[in-house]
């Protein structure tokens, strides 16, 4: 999973931190609650995760227990892996 959590942090910080000091995150820093995405923001991660983990995420799986930070995205693309 460590090459999981490498992936979603350089998508994250490539397409959503501006400046050096935001990129400043731990795998467990909420994206809301530290603005790194807004709600467009989220809408392309959810497109990001379909695209390049091969995962379908529902409506009603957009939820932050889901994908408000790496450590939720991670557990998420792998309880979706092993379904």
């Amino acid at each position: 999973m460590t090459d999981t959590k490498a992936q979603l942090r350089n998508y994250i910080q490539d397409n959503f931190i501006m400046g050096a000091a935001a990129a400043k995150f731990s795998d467990a820093d909420s994206f809301m609650e530290h603005a790194i995405l807004d709600s467009t923001g989220f809408l392309e991660l959810i497109t990001y995760l379909e695209e390049s983990f091969g995962i379908a995420v529902g409506d009603e799986e957009m939820i932050p227990e889901n994908l408000d930070s790496i450590d939720n995205l991670v557990a998420f693309i792998g309880r979706k892996r092993a379904a």
